[in-house]
């Protein structure tokens, strides 16, 4: 559980400009199409109502030994706090893999910025149901591993949660029980 050390707002600046031309043309994108290839996302059966959709998820999680750790409940704040009773319905379940993330954080405790697992279900415009995750593309740790500390068990450990998150994300998109 070592803690990497505090960059330096001055590093924090090299970083950005040694990144910038990436940014760069990631900004001259429309935004929506800059962070979606950030996202897995599955379109729902139709007839499926949104309470379905998360039973199901909810149910192979469970399944899966991903243990259901919290669910912000967005739309309701949007019609509670901001009046706003035209927003879709979203929700945002989140994940844990206990063991998994225990053995991250002791590697690479940074890491806890990005825990738990979350999953999103939301409406679009049209009502139709979508499920949503951040696309854990594992690239990095089999690039990064060896010099991070990520040992060949740990590696394919996170490579098996995308499976898992996959699979509930299939399963509430399918409605399966």
């Amino acid at each position: 559980y070592q803690m990497s050390r505090v960059l330096t707002p001055e590093e924090r600046k090299r970083w950005r400009a040694a990144t910038m031309s990436m940014m760069e043309r990631m900004m001259q994108m429309d935004p929506r199409e800059g962070i979606n290839p950030f996202a897995t996302k599955m379109k729902a059966k139709p007839g499926l109502s949104f309470d379905d959709v998360v039973q199901s998820l909810t149910l192979r999680a469970n399944r899966l030994n991903l243990k259901h750790v919290g669910n912000n409940a967005l739309w309701q704040d949007f019609r509670a706090v901001l009046g706003d009773d035209k927003a879709p319905r979203v929700e945002v379940l989140s994940f844990c893999d206990i063991e998994l993330a225990r053995e991250l954080l002791r590697v690479i405790p940074e890491l806890v910025v990005f825990m738990p697992c979350r999953i999103a279900v939301m409406e679009d415009a049209d009502k139709q149901i979508w499920v949503r995750m951040l696309d854990w593309d594992i690239t990095w740790v089999e690039q990064a591993g060896k010099a991070a500390g990520v040992t060949p068990d740990l590696r394919r450990d996170v490579a098996h949660i995308r499976e898992k998150m996959e699979s509930v994300m299939r399963a509430g998109a399918n409605g399966e029980l």
